[in-house]
């Protein structure tokens, strides 16, 4: 599974969660993307349909905070 799979899922361990959470609570345009992308989940889950990204842009400030999460937990 990917990052925002995880993330979602709630499997990400407890430092990354924090972390990411961390960069989403001062930023709008990641919090869309992840309400996005979980209303994707939601409206496929059970169909046939793969589930794409949310809405084909990501915005740079989630991947960086993707990127920050997954260095935090390889330093550790």
């Amino acid at each position: 599974m990917d990052f925002l799979g995880d993330y979602v899922a709630g499997t990400l361990e407890t430092q990354e969660r924090t972390a990411f959470e961390g960069h989403l609570a001062g930023c709008p345009a990641c919090i869309d993307y992840v309400r996005s992308y979980r209303e994707t989940i939601r409206l496929t889950k059970g169909s046939l349909a793969p589930v794409g990204d949310a809405d084909g842009a990501i915005p740079t400030e989630l991947v960086d905070a993707i990127l920050d999460a997954t260095r935090r937990r390889r330093d550790h």
